[in-house]
């Protein structure tokens, strides 16, 4: 593998400086004007322009998760994988017109916080020690883990501890400046993740073209790709059938066709962008009109993603299987479909070498940031303000909100260091996905009953959590060998290990089902009047004509993608 030149260092700690001496004086100027209240720390109490928050959002879902991991998919399954980008654009405007409204009009600053204010203070606190688990364990400990071993594949695996500190120490250095800090410094972690994005993007097209003679041109490239594995172009997978490859059914496993969007792949990403601290918290603290503007801004952004993290992943795979990349896939003499991204960041030229590595940095680093942040505020305002000390003050809170980050960052280069969770095992994304999938039914549908019907009581709360759970583990565990391998709900096929198996979006599209069902018919049994249901109104959903355009131009952009590479 070529090393990292000089040129190549030079552009990183360049990166590296600037971000920091930026975060430094957004915290400096924020501290001269005395508003390090509690609420400025953890929200930026309206401090956020809409740009921020869109940028902000981005760069904290785009991680080593979305390079590393959606790359491999890319490099498995081809483009069906955007779905999870373009459907997320979709989701967010939903957030936008219809979830942020109703969060803001009821002075909602945290996800914990909602479901005491709805519900009551068992479910509150029931999910908001789920959700510290969740980030510490699932989330945080995974980015750190998958962003350590893409860079340190990238420069030397002998330095994958070194890289757990580093990036563990740079991103605490953002995230104990609070909220504003984090949401300033994204807008120019954003632009270092698009700008080395797109370059490893256009470089692995031109390494196409070049390998098939054609000149380095990224257009002859990407026509290319589609000529040569135009099954990689396909958005919607067909059911397999008895003549179907083992690595077909593989595919539809994890990108189950045209099933997965009127199941789980709504549940993904509206539970993600709507019910989730780490992402609605750069939100919470604006005024409707940024919030609103700043959520469709990222929307809009969610477009463009695919080709910055799948398009890398196709390009390797082309070249792989034309006779390119074979020890860069398969070190080890098994294909890798993580090592995708890192295979072609290796032929890049010097300096675009480090401008890449800061793009991947600069993606880990912020998603780090404000995953430690949301443990931060959960831990301090719905756990240690009301049940360990309720009359600490202002200075207090913070102090103990920047403890928090410290110990939660420290939790998870712990579990990293010897990979004590089994991630590598998994695979990243799958980690990911499976871990979080199993509370996502229940969650989702907690929150959805609960802002737009009344009825929804707390007994049903807890009960749809529960069963939410349960139906997951029963669905993707059980349900083949308990109720059959095919029925009028599901079919189940046989996975890469020989166990029949049904798709994970479609278990979690069942699970939802099946859990409002529950949490329906017990708040039917239940009071006609709930004191505590939200009082909407329709002029908290009407929007402004220029955000109706935006809102217009990206469903109208999604729907022509689809109709192309349907």
């Amino acid at each position: 593998m070529n090393r990292f030149s000089t040129v190549d260092y030079t552009v990183f700690i360049f990166y590296f400086i600037l971000i920091s001496a930026y975060g430094y004086w957004i915290y400096s100027s924020k501290k001269n004007k005395a508003t390090s209240g509690s609420h400025d720390f953890f929200l930026a109490e309206g401090s956020l322009t809409w740009w921020a928050i869109g940028a902000s959002l981005i760069a904290s879902n785009i991680s080593a998760e979305q390079f590393i991991g959606m790359s491999g998919q890319g490099f498995q399954v081809g483009m069906a994988v955007a779905a999870y980008e373009w459907v997320a654009a979709i989701a967010l405007i939903v957030v936008a017109v219809w979830f942020i409204p109703v969060y803001l009009k009821n002075k909602i600053f945290t996800m914990p916080q909602f479901l005491q204010t709805r519900y009551n203070e068992t479910v509150s606190l029931i999910m908001a020690i789920f959700w510290l688990f969740l980030y510490i364990f699932v989330n945080l400990t995974s980015i750190l883990y998958l962003g350590s071993i893409a860079i340190s594949s990238m420069i030397d695996p002998m330095y994958f501890k070194y890289i757990v500190i580093g990036l563990a120490a740079f991103s605490l250095i953002i995230t104990l400046g609070g909220m504003k800090v984090i949401g300033f410094t994204d807008v120019i972690q954003v632009i270092v993740l698009i700008a080395g994005g797109l370059v490893t993007t256009y470089i692995a097209l031109t390494m196409v073209s070049d390998h098939f003679g054609l000149g380095k041109d990224a257009i002859a490239g990407f026509k290319m790709l589609m000529k040569d594995s135009p099954d990689h172009f396909k958005m919607i997978l067909e059911k397999p059938n008895a003549n179907s490859s083992q690595e077909y059914v593989n595919k539809y496993l994890a990108l189950p066709g045209i099933a997965m969007y009127f199941a789980g792949q709504w549940i993904v990403n509206l539970n993600y962008w709507g019910c989730n601290q780490y992402i609605t918290q750069r939100a919470l603290g604006a005024d409707l009109k940024t919030a609103r503007t700043g959520i469709l801004f990222a929307g809009f952004l969610k477009l463009g993603m695919p080709i910055i993290v799948m398009l890398p992943g196709i390009a390797a795979y082309v070249l792989h299987r034309n006779g390119a990349l074979q020890h860069e896939m398969a070190p080890n003499g098994t294909v890798i479909a993580d090592n995708a991204y890192s295979a072609v960041l290796t032929f890049l030229p010097n300096g675009l070498k480090g401008l890449s590595l800061a793009a991947l940095t600069a993606a880990i680093v912020a998603s780090l940031a404000g995953k430690a942040n949301s443990i931060s505020t959960i831990w301090t305002l719905d756990i240690y303000k009301k049940y360990i000390n309720k009359n600490a003050d202002e200075k207090k809170l913070v102090v103990v909100g920047r403890l928090s980050i410290f110990v939660a960052i420290v939790m998870s280069v712990v579990l990293t260091w010897d990979d004590l969770l089994g991630i590598g095992g998994e695979g990243g994304f799958t980690f990911i996905q499976k871990y979080t999938g199993f509370i996502s039914p229940g969650v989702f549908a907690m929150f959805l009953l609960g802002m737009f019907w009344k009825r929804t009581t707390g007994t049903a709360a807890i009960a749809g959590l529960i069963t939410g759970f349960l139906l997951s583990v029963v669905f993707n565990n059980y349900a083949p060998t308990w109720f059959g391998h095919e029925n009028f709900l599901y079919t189940a096929y046989i996975n890469k290990d020989g166990v029949y198996e049904i798709p994970f979006l479609i278990c979690m599209g069942l699970s939802f089902l099946f859990t409002m069902i529950v949490m329906v018919g017990l708040s039917l049994l239940g009071p006609k009047e709930n004191p505590k249901a939200f009082e909407l109104d329709k002029s908290m959903f009407k929007v402004a004509p220029s955000t109706l355009v935006l809102i217009v131009v990206t469903l109208l952009l999604i729907t022509l993608i689809y109709v192309k590479f349907w």
